[in-house]
């Protein structure tokens, strides 16, 4: 380890998990430097392999966040981490996905985890979360007209909340000898089915929040329709049959050994976002 503080860079520093690790880690007395398109200290974009260097020159330790709505970074996500080993950077904790590790070696996410354990001049942790429980209140789950669409069935998932992945990231990076080469799970502390997710919405915002199962490939030509690229279409498909199959995450402790508090509940996470799902059902 260098004397000198450690800076980490982090990726997508404006996004749902990456603003609230910059969050922990400048709360905790870390250096950070943020990197994203546009609104961060440095310009970084994965389309644009002339920004890579710029963004790790002088850091030690990195918050790896892949690009989001593509399959196809894992090229993009080597050449980045060969310039980050030339720039001596000495971490990097990357985020995947909940059981990636039994996917195949071609996967992207599953690409870069196999990456990562073969460079020998960088220590790595791996993080694979479940479905976020934000999904519900800022993005693809959240209740229109009183319901969430999605075609989950009856399958159940150990939503986590993007807290405590923050929470998990920012130790890893703030103690990243404690964690060189592990790769950790991480859930909530109950698997839901989103129906049973939805009536705990519905409870906290006063209101009826239902789930609507739907036909996967109508959904999934919905979501396309709205600007998701074409390609996506094969992980919003696998992301859905997971859970519907039964195989979604099962919940478990991980967070609490790593962070020293639980993972938080559900029923939490919709009390806070209450006023979020009152406007949102209408």
């Amino acid at each position: 380890m260098t004397e000198s503080q450690p800076t980490v860079l982090v990726l997508g520093a404006t996004g749902k998990t990456g603003s609230r690790v910059v969050s922990r880690l400048r709360s905790g007395g870390v250096a950070v430097r943020t990197a994203a398109r546009s609104g961060a200290d440095v310009a970084f974009d994965w389309s644009d392999r002339g920004t890579y260097a710029s963004a790790v020159a002088g850091v030690t330790r990195v918050y790896l966040m892949a690009p989001v709505l593509r399959i196809d970074f894992a090229a993009d996500v080597a050449a980045f981490l060969d310039e980050a080993e030339s720039a001596e950077v000495e971490h990097v904790t990357f985020l995947s996905a909940y059981g990636m590790e039994h996917a195949p070696a071609e996967f992207a996410p599953r690409a870069v985890e196999l990456d990562l354990s073969r460079r020998n001049r960088l220590t790595h942790t791996i993080l694979r979360p479940a479905w976020f429980m934000q999904n519900f209140s800022e993005t693809f789950l959240k209740p229109v007209n009183g319901a969430v669409v999605v075609p989950t069935g009856d399958g159940a998932e150990a939503f986590i909340d993007v807290e405590d992945i923050a929470a998990v990231a920012a130790t890893t990076l703030t103690d990243p000898v404690a964690h060189a080469g592990a790769a950790y799970s991480l859930t909530g502390p109950q698997a839901l089915t989103v129906a049973e997710a939805t009536a705990i919405i519905g409870k906290a915002a006063g209101q009826p929040v239902v789930h609507q199962d739907i036909d996967r490939e109508a959904w999934i030509a919905a979501v396309l329709a709205t600007g998701v690229p074409t390609d996506y279409g094969i992980v919003l498909r696998q992301l859905t049959e997971t859970v519907a199959s039964g195989n979604g995450s099962r919940p478990d402790d991980t967070v609490e050994k790593i962070t020293g508090n639980p993972a938080r509940t559900f029923r939490e996470f919709a009390r806070t976002n209450a006023a979020v799902f009152r406007e949102s059902s209408k």
